[in-house]
């Protein structure tokens, strides 16, 4: 039980994040503000739209313990979490790698260097989805020790 509730708020962290880069991705697309308060979103962006899959997998597998629910939850995690973040990085390392050279930036969100931002986010997000995956193995392994206990009786 205490590893639903630990696995729950990661879930929520993670609709949080994503409700932010939605967020973020929504302003720059629609205009709804200058190009220079909101930068337009980086190419990683997109796919990690999808990581809110993952998530409601994870809460779906809960509320009957549904182990394929929640191995689907771990693998997509991977694939629609974990790799873009690991894409995201790689794609902004050489903007970051400016700013810190030459203190050059050339996008902005609020003011604030886009690049800096975003690996803030990376950086929480990448954490976010690391304990989601270790409290989702160790919950797995609960589960099916004690599935595997009532077919012995």
């Amino acid at each position: 039980v205490s590893l639903k509730s630990e696995i729950k708020k990661l879930i929520y962290m993670q609709v949080a994040l994503w409700l932010l880069v939605a967020a973020q991705m929504c302003v720059a697309h629609f205009k709804l503000l200058p190009h220079d308060q909101v930068a337009m979103p980086y190419q990683w962006e997109y796919p990690y739209l999808l990581s809110i899959i993952p998530s409601l997998f994870g809460l779906f597998s809960f509320p009957r313990n549904n182990i394929s629910y929640l191995v689907i939850s771990m693998i997509s995690t991977g694939l629609f979490s974990v790799a873009p973040l690991i894409y995201g990085s790689m794609e902004m390392f050489p903007m970051a790698q400016q700013l810190y050279r030459h203190g050059k930036a050339y996008r902005f969100i609020f003011g604030f260097s886009a690049v800096s931002v975003m690996y803030l986010l990376v950086v929480i997000a990448v954490q976010v989805h690391g304990w989601q995956l270790y409290y989702s193995k160790k919950l797995l392994d609960s589960w099916f020790t004690s599935t595997q206990e009532k077919k012995k009786k």
